[in-house]
Order: structure tokens, then C-alpha cells, then sequence
């Protein structure tokens, strides 16, 4: 991938793009990725990500509303792992990741508020494919993220060939 989000930001001035406030770390292999949105809504109970990541990720990045919890995490090795598996771009989280040095060897873009050690309850609950709000983004199912060590953008549209 060659974009930049600096340069698409310029690029597209006067669009409805949406830059996501600062406060993300970068932990994945990969500092800079883009793909078509799909969103999780859930809090300290990470069964979902489970079940989203064992599905079919490629062209795909996975934003996880965790509210910003910083109890528990949220994704770990195992998750990351089978994420790669089924070709997920990337994964971002409001909300804590943990085995944060094996998840930077991945071949896969994982932005997070931070790391915490302990795993989340596991009891199902959450929503997936609804529009979440965080850091002045509103991320709508098969909108766009794109990610690099600057930033994330998000838009309505693809910016440059596929996502």
C-alpha cells in the first residue's frame, strides 16, 4: 500500500472525510492499512470479535467500539492470529488489546488506546453492523478506513482503486 493519509486528505479537501481524533497506537505488523468497514459494538465481553475474525476479512477492517474500556482487553494473540487467517486488513479498537509483542510481528494493521493483560468475560453480548461514534468518527458499515502511522481517515467512498 502506498497511500498516505496526509495526501489523501489534501488530495480529497472539501469531501466528507472524517479524521479519528488522536489517542490510537499502532501495535499490528502493519502501520498502514485500509479496507471496507465493519463494526462491532460491544463492552468487556469480546465474543463477538471471535466470531467476526473467523469469518472472511479480505478487503475488510474490523472497528470495535469497546466505549474505551480500559478494564480488560479486547483482542489478543489468538484473536490477531485468526484474523490474518481469513485476510482482515486490520483491526481497530476503542478500547485495549493484549500480547501486544506477538501482534507486532503480524501481518496485519491493530490500532488500540493501549494494552492491558487481562481478558475480557466472554458472555455474547454486543451489536455488529450498526453505525458507532468515538473520537469525532462516526464509522458506518461499508464505509472506508484508511490507516497509517499519522492517522486514520474514513470516507464514504473508496479514495484510490480498492481500499
Amino acid at each position: 500500500m502506498t497511500f498516505k493519509t496526509a495526501d489523501l486528505l489534501d488530495e480529497h479537501e472539501g469531501k466528507a472525510l472524517q479524521v479519528l481524533q488522536p489517542g490510537f497506537d499502532n501495535f499490528g505488523g502493519q502501520h498502514r492499512f485500509s479496507g471496507k468497514i465493519v463494526t462491532l459494538k460491544i463492552y468487556e465481553d469480546n465474543s463477538l470479535v471471535r466470531e467476526l475474525v473467523a469469518e472472511d476479512g479480505r478487503g475488510k477492517v474490523l472497528v470495535v467500539d469497546g466505549g474505551g474500556s480500559t478494564r480488560c482487553a479486547l483482542l489478543g494473540d489468538l484473536l490477531a492470529e485468526k484474523a490474518v487467517k481469513n485476510g482482515w486488513a486490520g483491526i481497530l479498537v476503542y478500547g485495549m488489546i493484549r500480547d501486544s509483542v506477538d501482534i507486532s510481528t503480524m501481518a496485519i494493521g491493530v490500532k488500540a488506546l493501549g494494552t492491558f493483560p487481562l481478558k475480557s468475560v466472554k458472555r455474547g453480548v454486543g451489536l455488529r453492523d450498526e453505525s458507532v461514534h468515538f473520537h469525532d468518527v462516526t464509522f458506518t458499515p461499508g464505509h472506508y478506513l484508511y490507516s497509517d502511522e499519522d492517522g486514520v481517515i474514513v470516507s464514504p467512498v473508496a479514495l484510490q482503486g480498492e481500499a
